[in-house]
């Protein structure tokens, strides 16, 4: 479980990469989407929702 938390983490920071202009002078509007505003941290929000649960976690046996 502490490893499907950190891919659904590396995930979130993989889907925020990017959206900027190579002109430093223009404004680029491609960092305000849906998957950088909403899906993104999601994802990373879970991520750490999992790890805590993984860490916390104690098996029955």
């Amino acid at each position: 479980m502490i490893i499907a938390g950190f891919i659904l983490i590396l995930a979130g920071l993989a889907l925020m990469i990017g959206g900027g202009s190579d002109d430093p002078q223009k404004f680029s509007y491609e960092i305000f989407n849906l998957q950088r505003l909403t899906i993104a941290p999601i994802l990373i929000a879970s991520g750490f929702i999992l790890e805590v649960f993984a860490i916390m976690y104690r098996d029955k046996s």
